[in-house]
Order: structure tokens, then C-alpha cells, then sequence
């Protein structure tokens, strides 16, 4: 697992950064001082460093010169400056990026993939499917997220992922699920379809919608 280190003096905001790198499957560890910055990045072990520049005891400016003096670990630095001189200053002083508040964290997630990726461009990460299904627990599992689904909701998510980008009309829904071919009608199927996405949009790291809509057509399972 990748270590990033995020310095940050606002509690909330650095713990719900780390919430959410801490999903995407990286290490992280928080620090709200710059003395302690700077000793943990000479120690070394960290694959990014996210960088707030405004710090009770110093200025991330100096964090990141001192850091650049012995390190070239990929450096974020996050602030709610945005005067151009400042954005340019900081990628001057060998900063990688920067990320101005307020800020979502996905973003943020997002810019780290992004810098790691620069600075091992021949790391080559493992390919997983973005969607699991276990039939055993009527499951579907994304980005390893666990999500229980309903017998019905199971069958329609597992007929559409057979084909995805096809299109599946009720009709043909109704045939793949209902094994005994009860009499249903289209607004049941439409009633468990919405369910279904609902599911899986909530707890999709994107909110992907991952069922697509063709108006009088029916529908088709939409792969990030």
C-alpha cells in the first residue's frame, strides 16, 4: 500500500481526507505540524506528502523547500490561497500539484492517483474488475465495497453485467428473472430497477449510475 502523509491543522478536514484515501486503499498518516513534517518526510516512507500551507508552526512554503532538499516525493500542497503568485510560487519551490479549498475529496483522491502515477510510470497496477458479483450472498462488491441486494435485485444486476452496454427490455428482463413466468407488470421491473441503482450509485466511490435508461427500450448496465 502506497503512505501518504497529509499535514493539516483542521482536524475534520484532515481526518475526512484520510477517510477517504484510506477507501481508495492507501495508507495515510496526519500530522497538523511543520516541525514534524519535515522530520517524518527525512525519515522517509512516504509516497505523496499532501501539504497545507497555512500550519500553526511554520509556513508549508518552508515544509516544501526543506523536503526538496533531500526528497523528491510528490508533493501536494493544499491552501485556501489562490493568488496566482502563490500557485506559482509553490510549484516553483517543487511542489507537484495544488489544490485549492474548498475541495472535494474525491478530487483529492483523484490528484494522488494522478501524481503517484508521474512518479512510477512503470509501476503497473493490478487490474480489478470494477463490479463483483457473489451469487452464494447476493452481493455485488464495488472497489471491494459490499453491497446486499434483495433475490430479484440480484438476478436483474446479474442478467444486465452478462452483457454490458446491451440493451434489455422488460420483457426480456421479466423472462430472465421470473424462472415460474409470473404475470408482473413493466412498473414492477421498473420499481426494482430504481432500487437497484440506487444501491449501487450510493455506494459507488464516483456515484456512477450504473443502469442506463433508453427511453422505450429498456435498459443496459452502464461500466465505468
Amino acid at each position: 500500500m502506497s503512505r501518504i502523509l497529509i499535514v493539516e491543522d483542521e482536524p475534520r478536514l484532515s481526518q475526512l481526507v484520510a477517510d477517504y484515501l484510506q477507501h481508495a486503499r492507501y495508507y495515510t498518516e496526519q500530522t497538523d505540524s511543520a516541525q514534524t513534517a519535515m522530520a517524518l518526510a527525512r525519515d522517509g516512507g512516504f509516497d505523496a506528502i499532501l501539504l497545507d500551507l497555512m500550519l500553526p508552526d511554520g509556513d508549508g512554503m518552508d515544509v516544501c523547500k526543506s523536503i526538496r532538499q533531500h526528497s523528491q516525493v510528490p508533493i501536494l500542497m493544499i491552501t485556501a490561497r489562490v493568488d496566482e503568485v502563490d500557485r506559482l510560487l509553490g510549484l516553483e519551490l517543487g511542489a507537484d500539484d495544488y489544490i485549492c479549498k474548498p475541495f472535494s475529496p474525491r478530487e483529492v483522491v483523484a490528484r494522488v492517483k494522478a501524481v503517484l502515477r508521474r512518479a512510477n510510470p512503470q509501476q503497473v497496477e493490478e487490474a480489478q474488475p470494477p463490479l463483483v458479483l457473489d451469487g452464494d450472498r447476493f452481493e455485488a462488491r464495488i472497489a471491494g465495497q459490499s453491497i446486499a441486494l434483495t433475490a430479484i435485485e440480484f438476478a436483474l444486476l446479474n442478467t444486465l453485467a452478462r452483457h454490458p452496454g446491451r440493451i434489455w427490455s422488460r420483457d426480456q428482463l421479466m423472462d430472465e428473472i421470473y424462472n415460474d413466468h409470473r404475470v408482473v407488470s413493466d412498473r414492477t421491473i421498473d420499481s426494482h430497477i430504481r432500487k437497484l441503482r440506487k444501491k449501487l450509485t450510493e455506494h459507488s466511490p464516483d456515484a456512477h449510475d450504473w443502469i442506463g435508461s433508453v427511453y422505450g427500450v429498456g435498459y443496459r448496465l452502464e461500466t465505468p
